[in-house]
């Protein structure tokens, strides 16, 4: 019995060296046929600039107003237009030299790469839970929230979020990494990345989504509370046909951008826990590859939901494009022109009414 069983380990022996000579290029990771090579790189050519040059008129608007500049809201916003450039310039660059083009980097160089990509998608989601924080901060605490969350305090919480995400994204050049192959604890969907660390890294960014459905949900249930005792004290029930419901609306673009989430993320988070669970076939890593570039996308969408949406960045950006127009002319702006900065809201004295100008802020993410 004993010496039919060493035949048998020779042989899976000689079966693991061959993997892993196959993976000495990391051949054993360049999974796509050439139909597949050519959709991703459609997908990927196009969503990067989109992504890069949606994100940079984000930040452009911001940076030129001085009263946007001003609002931890807007910090927040101009942060995660800042993560999701760097997502689109990271990974379109990093995902088609590796999938299409097919180059070998060595460990320092891959995983150089690959710590590009991790930190700005960590710090995209890590933005978002700073943006769902602020809004839930807005409506639950209005009469004190300009004190709770002053401009100070939300460039520490923005320091603190790129530093943790330099550090995560650090781990593998660090040493938590294995050698290029197929066998365990290597992933099999990531050359020189270890099952813990991708462990880690999956379950970091549930949570951090779990947190950002949380947000939301509180925040629509302060919005439906609100908004039912100021129809009991005012029993304006005509008013609800003339104009929809605050909490209405909030749920109805609450729901897209945690759609938007769900759909963009799940799918490659859920491939990743089974790469530390199972061992992944070609066809799931085939998969796999389509899956990450939905990462790419929720970075081309998050201008569209939570950048222009808002009225007063969609203000900057029609004055900015009037200057533009008018500087094409060459017709000189006069001294008599709209002021360049948006309004901003107006204080009030009560609670009632600071919570319902909360919630107006917070209301200006949907069309108006």
């Amino acid at each position: 019995m004993e010496e039919l069983d060493v035949p048998t380990q020779v042989e899976e022996n000689m079966s693991a060296s061959q993997v892993n000579r196959s993976c000495k290029n990391l051949d054993c990771y360049m999974v796509l046929m050439a139909v597949e090579k050519t959709a991703i790189g459609s997908i990927c050519f196009l969503a990067g600039p989109i992504t890069l040059l949606e994100n940079a008129v984000i930040l452009g608007l911001i940076a030129a107003n001085t009263s946007l500049r001003r609002r931890p809201s807007y910090l927040f916003i101009g942060n995660l237009a800042l993560a999701d450039v760097f997502a689109g310039c990271f990974f379109t660059t990093s995902f088609l030299d590796f999938h299409l083009f097919r180059r070998s980097d060595g460990p320092t160089a891959y995983l150089f790469k690959l710590g590009g990509v991790t930190m700005a998608f960590t710090n995209s989601v890590g933005s978002l839970l700073l943006t769902a924080l602020d809004r839930y901060l807005c409506i639950h605490r209005p009469s004190s929230y300009k004190a709770l969350l002053t401009r100070r305090r939300a460039l520490l919480w923005l320091l603190a979020l790129w530093g943790a995400t330099v550090f995560i994204s650090s781990l593998p050049l660090m040493g938590w990494t294995c050698s290029a192959g197929l066998a365990a604890p290597c992933s099999r969907l990531f050359p020189y990345i270890s099952r813990g660390y991708l462990a880690c890294w999956t379950s970091l960014i549930l949570v951090l989504l779990v947190l950002i459905l949380c947000a939301y949900v509180l925040i629509l249930w302060k919005a439906h509370r609100h908004e039912a005792s100021m129809g009991n004290l005012q029993g304006a029930v005509g008013s609800g046909h003339a104009r929809m419901r605050m909490d209405i609306r909030l749920a109805r673009t609450f729901g897209l951008i945690l759609l938007t989430l769900v759909c963009c993320w799940l799918p490659a988070l859920s491939f990743m826990l089974a790469d530390v669970a199972v061992v992944l076939t070609r066809n799931q890593q085939r998969a796999f590859a389509f899956c990450s570039t939905l990462c790419l996308l929720n970075s081309a969408v998050n201008p569209l939901l939570y950048g222009l949406r808002c009225r007063e960045l969609r203000l900057a950006l029609l004055h900015q494009l009037k200057v533009l127009s008018q500087a094409t002319r060459c017709k000189k702006a006069t001294a008599g022109d709209s002021d360049p900065r948006p309004p901003s809201f107006e204080n009030y004295s009560t609670q009632e009414m600071a919570r319902s100008s909360q919630l107006r802020s917070v209301l200006e993410i949907t069309d108006e």
